[in-house]
């Protein structure tokens, strides 16, 4: 992929856009080579496994995280609580940070 990601794993977000739009959670996982990140409790889908008793696994329908498009995902702010652009900004000490475009709060801790 061309451009450098916006999005990382702990990240609060927001999604914009598809059937989970307005959903907000934590980025449990980001997929860069297909652009898509699996985000806490969104994008639920039921996956059939079948009994697997030397690893210990029940069988049955069982619900899952799904990717979701990165395109379709916003970071939300920390400071002020909204789903927000991010800038690149470099501090007094030399860290590069992500900053929210809105309130200027730095997003990475």
């Amino acid at each position: 992929m061309a451009n450098k990601l916006s999005i990382r794993k702990n990240d609060q977000v927001e999604v914009i856009s598809g059937r989970d739009r307005g959903k907000r959670g934590k980025v449990l996982r980001v997929i860069p080579s297909r652009a898509r990140a699996i985000v806490e409790r969104v994008s639920m889908i039921k996956r059939h496994t079948r009994p697997n008793p030397q690893q210990n696994i029940k069988g049955g329908v069982v619900e899952r995280e799904s990717s979701i498009d990165l395109s379709n995902l916003m970071i939300v702010c920390p400071e002020c609580d909204k789903k927000t652009r991010t800038r690149k900004k470099t501090l007094a000490d030399g860290r590069k940070v992500r900053t929210c475009a809105a309130c200027e709060g730095v997003i990475d801790k």
